[in-house]
């Protein structure tokens, strides 16, 4: 069974919320949380409320630059299973780095 891409609706809330979670960690809600735990770099920190423990004392954003190169999913091809969703995971990460950087 292959992954669906994300919808628009989807990544626009994805997007919304972990910006503002850049700027207040504790407005990140669990669709923003998912997003980035299933992101190479970041660690799932048991729960939500663990990873927003975490980047109460570390700077998300900053995390977000750093592991920018590593959530491209650029090892997927257009005739690869999955190609789409994994697109549609570094078009939301992209367009959170325009927001952030």
């Amino acid at each position: 069974m292959s992954l669906t891409a994300l919808t628009e609706r989807q990544k626009s809330l994805i997007v919304s919320n972990v910006v503002k979670a850049c700027k207040n960690i504790e407005s990140l809600n669990k669709t923003g949380y998912k997003y980035l735990y299933l992101c190479s770099g970041f660690i799932a920190h048991y729960d939500l409320y663990g990873f927003i423990s975490h980047y109460s004392d570390s700077n998300l954003k900053q995390d977000i630059i750093a592991y920018a190169n590593q959530n491209q999913w650029k090892n997927f091809r257009p005739s690869e299973r999955d190609y789409e969703y994994y697109m549609s995971k570094a078009d939301v990460y992209n367009r959170i780095l325009a927001q952030v950087a």
